[in-house]
């Protein structure tokens, strides 16, 4: 009997185990009661998913070397300077969003059809069709349709986003342009919550000012994400199953 109620019990086990949707939430039930980890410091490069990014380029052009001169042709400054111009350099990217959009809008439609078709004489045959036709019918009203339509919509937006943060940035990879792909991780955990700062995009190095920082509003393709989690994100997040039922019920 012990070993019946031992098979039993693994068995509701098991089957719990295989319920959970992947590893992530045996992860995390590994985890109760334990602050979430931070992430290791690795390369982006190396990150899963990372592809380098490709962009259309102008035609290269040769440097020219003038003799008995100092100046480079193609050079961007005369003087050398420490703001970051090649892969692994570090530039500080300074994130100001504020964003507000307020949009409201409505449409109504409305149409009336009516067609009515009949016959008076043609030609001389109107009398034969009577043999087709029932009794009683009004050949100057053989067809009439009325079709009535209405549409009535309304949609209405207000949003308003403020972020301002700083994050450093790590080069990734210098185009054939002189264009620098950056791209930045921030983590910070506080007490049970942790948040993280992802900053990524394409940069010009004239946009980098002289105490090698740049605007976020000056990064190309660039790729913000502000979130975390923790318990606090947990309790605000709708469980898996209510999710899974948002996603499959129709109704």
């Amino acid at each position: 009997m012990k070993t019946t109620s031992t098979l039993r019990l693994a068995l509701v086990i098991s089957g719990v185990v295989v319920a959970l949707p992947g590893c992530s939430a045996i992860d995390r039930l590994a985890s109760v009661g334990e602050a979430p980890p931070l992430s290791a410091i690795e390369s982006p490069t190396e990150q899963p998913g990372y592809r380098p990014v490709r962009m259309p380029m102008p035609t290269p052009v040769a440097a020219v070397h003038a003799p008995n001169s100092l100046w480079r042709s193609g050079a961007r400054a005369f003087f050398k300077d420490q703001r970051a111009k090649r892969v692994g350099d570090i530039v500080t990217v300074q994130v100001k969003i504020k964003d507000k959009a307020a949009l409201d809008n409505k449409t109504t439609r409305t149409r009336n059809n009516s067609e009515a078709a009949g016959y008076d004489a043609l030609a001389g045959y109107a009398k034969r069709l009577h043999k087709y036709l029932p009794e009683g019918v009004d050949p100057s009203r053989i067809a009439d349709l009325t079709s009535t339509s209405t549409s009535e919509g309304s949609g209405q937006i207000d949003r308003e986003e403020d972020i301002e943060t700083v994050v450093a940035a790590i080069v990734t990879q210098v185009l054939p342009n002189g264009n620098l792909v950056i791209e930045g991780r921030q983590e910070i955990r506080v007490n049970f919550e942790k948040r993280v700062l992802i900053v990524a995009g394409v940069v010009r190095p004239e946009d980098i000012t002289a105490q090698n920082t740049i605007d976020s509003s000056k990064i190309a393709e660039s790729r913000i994400s502000y979130g975390g989690r923790g318990q606090i994100t947990d309790v605000q997040q709708p469980r898996y199953g209510q999710q899974v039922l948002d996603i499959l019920l129709p109704f």
